[in-house]
């Protein structure tokens, strides 16, 4: 999951875009976040949303510490501002009273 700020767009960020799905597509991982305009319901919100959805948090981890994901980094990093984390996901029984045990 990332939130961009201060995106410099311009060659570089756009070559990034051009080459990031080939170094998902290995780890099985495809956006289901990836920017958009969203609807503020409660309080403020700074920065583009993305979040790239993997079979589990070993190929999360797989594809960030790729080569090819390597290769590509930069031309993100040194061209916008932001946060990036990885972060396990839970099963869609998950409930909210599960983080108490």
């Amino acid at each position: 999951m990332a939130n961009l700020t201060n995106v410099r767009m311009g060659t570089e960020i756009i070559e990034y875009l051009q080459r990031i799905d080939a170094t998902l597509a290995p780890f099985d991982g495809h956006f289901i976040v990836h920017g958009g305009s969203p609807e503020h319901v409660e309080g403020e919100w700074q920065g583009t949303l993305i979040v790239i959805e993997f079979p589990d948090y070993q190929h999360a981890r797989g594809w960030y510490d790729s080569p090819a994901y390597r290769e590509i980094l930069p031309l993100r990093t040194e061209n916008s501002d932001g946060v990036t984390m990885l972060l396990a996901g839970v099963d869609r029984e998950h409930l909210a009273t599960d983080v108490l045990s």
